[in-house]
């Protein structure tokens, strides 16, 4: 102080950084997405709010966090160090709002999205071990993955055999789920040709147009109608069990059926993901249900990829 009472400018200690939790949840976004674009469509946000969040983090830091381009913020030095810092930020702010503390008993509700096939076939009949592991943990199955949407919170993890391209999650390749061609005993009686240009085939109807499988056989058809459109797997096993014609199935349905297998990888093979909402990825309700769920798919990798021997 000099004799007025005031501080001398050159004595003066630096403010405090006061960083503000939705800044640093700005940071994770971009750091995640690599552009502001993607950033705000995550948070729900406008780019120009997430920007000045940035900014004023920043500004709080004392350091650039990013470097700005053309193509996208790449993270600087600086802001690398400080991910996984804003991340341990996150699952507290996640779990002061859930009110779940790391050691507690395991409980409450989780919801898991993934395809019937695999909720059937694979998923429910493991669950018992798992209650038993955790019987405070209550599940709820979503099958209708195609509605079913993590980023508008409709389930808090999945298991897909699509890549999420966008959103706020965590995501880990697991397996490989197996494509073949098979047909019933009756059908391949009856047939006298094996290029396929004559066959009959069953198929997926226009919704599901997009699919690998469906693709696959629009390209043999070449053209042509195909002799059924279903909306379900199941459907399609029992229709070509019927002897209605060819279908591309997955290995794991075909199993235990009269089916045969004509070609065991048509190139169709789909990619299996564990997905989970980022801010919920260290809950534990959803961290054990996550790492159970992994542990069963990796275990059974081959089963899922090939036909039965």
């Amino acid at each position: 102080m000099n004799e007025s009472g005031k501080r001398i400018a050159g004595n003066e200690k630096p403010a405090s950084r006061r960083v503000n939790w939705n800044d640093a949840q700005a940071f994770l976004a971009v750091a995640r997405h690599g552009t502001l674009s993607g950033a705000a469509g995550s948070l729900g946000v406008g780019i120009a709010t997430l920007g000045r969040r940035i900014e004023r983090l920043e500004a709080a830091m004392r350091i650039p966090l990013f470097v700005r381009l053309q193509s996208g913020y790449s993270l600087t030095a600086e802001g690398h160090a400080l991910v996984a810092r804003a991340e341990a930020l996150e699952a507290a702010a996640h779990a002061f709002a859930s009110g779940v503390e790391a050691d507690e008993a395991l409980s409450g509700r989780v919801r898991l999205a993934t395809a019937e096939n695999l909720a059937t076939r694979l998923i429910l009949p493991a669950l018992p071990a798992f209650r038993e592991r955790h019987p405070g943990i209550a599940i709820d199955l979503v099958t209708d993955i195609a509605t079913a949407n993590l980023q508008r919170r409709d389930a808090d993890l999945a298991i897909r055999m699509v890549k999420p391209e966008r959103g706020n999650v965590s995501l880990r390749r697991l397996g490989t789920l197996g494509y073949g061609l098979y047909a019933g005993a009756d059908y391949l009686a009856r047939r006298w040709a094996d290029d396929y240009r004559d066959d009959a085939f069953i198929t997926w109807g226009e919704r599901q147009a997009h699919l690998p499988a469906s693709r696959w056989v629009e390209g043999i058809l070449d053209g042509r109608e195909p002799a059924l459109t279903t909306t379900s797997l199941d459907a399609q096993v029992a229709a070509a069990s019927a002897g209605l014609g060819l279908a591309v199935l997955p290995h794991l349905l075909a199993r235990g059926t009269d089916l045969v297998c004509l070609e065991a990888d048509i190139g169709v093979a789909q990619a299996i993901y564990l997905v989970i909402q980022t801010d919920l990825s260290r809950a534990p309700r959803v961290r054990a249900l996550a790492d159970f769920l992994a542990e069963l798919i990796i275990e059974h990798r081959a089963w899922l990829e090939a036909p039965e021997a």
